[in-house]
């Protein structure tokens, strides 16, 4: 896999723009970073994803990761952004020719933005299976009822991918039909309403609620009742660049701790040169490096179009487990410090703790893991 060094020190030098003081501002007044999204969406990284005939860079995942990662490393966070890039897929591999015409350019210009990812929902969690919202067809509309949960950046957000029930469950021939997938306009959409959750985390989420909501089903993407099959692959690419921000977040905790640690001075000593705060930020390290080697790894392989599920899991699992325990490396080497907004450690301690759980908890990668590589009895 490429290292895409020349795009990871051009996102590093538009990093430099949005420095800690940025963040902690967006983070107490829980406001969206527009001047940091519309930077990166200028420099063209946003598009990075988007084939060149529709104005974007044409640009493999691999790409997308390394740019993610390099602003997680910078003590930024993506989130505010990194929808954008693995909802794209769905559209880019089962979108028609005329729906990509249609939405692409202007996403690429910076026009639209496509951020929200309506999956999730109260009752149905990680059984996407059970999920509720419908959508019913109507002449040349699909009326759409339902609500959907932690659909962060949705108010923020021109256009959204949304996983809604068109046939009842149960009814076709494989345990997954029943689903489809819908572009969603919701600059202009009646019965829409989105309403804020504050969160642990400045991640712009809320609740989402449909009533009677009409969609054209020319934003039908694919084919109907197929759309679980177009999520899943829409997921592992979530998974693998959520990874990479974790390794992002692991290397931003690492330099911040190993600086203090060099200048920090106890005893007529830096704390740096003892071993008990050395060992854990050593550790911190080994495990950073081996969940980038398994994002790599995942990315080749998604990129490949094989079958990248497990990998794409491990890689989340991995990087999430080394992003926290950098963060507790940096938290027990800064001290009382690591509490202090100004030293930016607890605001990336909260937006790392999140990974923990999102986009799919640690409990639930462990038993795909179990069942579909060891072959072991499904569990749920």
């Amino acid at each position: 896999m490429q290292d895409w060094t020349e795009i990871r020190s051009a996102v590093a030098r538009l990093c430099a723009d949005f420095p800690g003081a940025y963040w902690r501002e967006k983070d107490a007044a829980r406001a969206y970073p527009s001047e940091f999204v519309a930077a990166l969406t200028r420099a063209g990284w946003l598009a990075a994803l988007i084939p060149p005939e529709y104005g974007g860079a044409g640009l493999p995942l691999s790409a997308a990761a390394a740019i993610l990662e390099e602003v997680h490393a910078s003590g930024g966070n993506g989130g505010a952004a990194h929808a954008q890039m693995y909802v794209m897929g769905t559209l880019l591999r089962h979108g028609s020719d005329a729906q990509k015409a249609r939405w692409l350019p202007g996403v690429a210009r910076g026009e639209l933005r496509l951020q929200a990812f309506g999956v999730t929902e109260p009752g149905s969690g990680s059984d996407t299976l059970s999920l509720k919202t419908t959508a019913r067809r109507d002449g040349d509309d699909y009326i759409i009822n339902g609500q959907k949960l932690w659909t962060s950046r949705a108010g923020h957000s021109d256009l959204m991918v949304l996983l809604a029930r068109t046939a009842p469950r149960g009814e076709g021939a494989a345990r997954t039909s029943g689903l489809s997938v819908f572009l969603v306009d919701m600059r202009d959409c009646p019965g829409l309403t989105i309403q804020p959750i504050d969160t642990m985390m400045n991640h712009a989420t809320t609740a989402v609620f449909f009533d009677d909501v009409r969609v054209g089903a020319e934003n039908l993407i694919g084919t109907e009742s197929e759309g679980f099959r177009y999520i899943l692959s829409g997921m592992n690419a979530e998974r693998i660049l959520i990874a990479a921000e974790c390794v992002g977040d692991a290397r931003w905790f690492l330099d911040t701790a190993s600086a203090y640690a060099k200048q920090r001075q106890v005893f007529g000593r830096p704390i740096g040169q003892n071993q008990g705060v050395q060992f854990p930020l050593a550790m911190a390290y080994a495990r950073m490096r081996g969940a980038a080697l398994m994002v790599a790894d995942a990315c080749t392989r998604y990129e490949a179009g094989e079958r990248a599920g497990a990998e794409a899991n491990m890689a989340k699992l991995l990087a999430a487990e080394a992003s926290w325990q950098a963060g507790e490396a940096a938290v027990q080497t800064l001290g009382g410090f690591a509490f202090a907004a100004d030293y930016d450690v607890e605001r990336k301690f909260r937006e790392t703790r999140l990974y923990q759980v999102a986009p799919i908890s640690t409990n639930l990668i462990l038993s795909y893991l179990a069942e579909h590589v060891l072959g072991l009895p499904r569990s749920y």
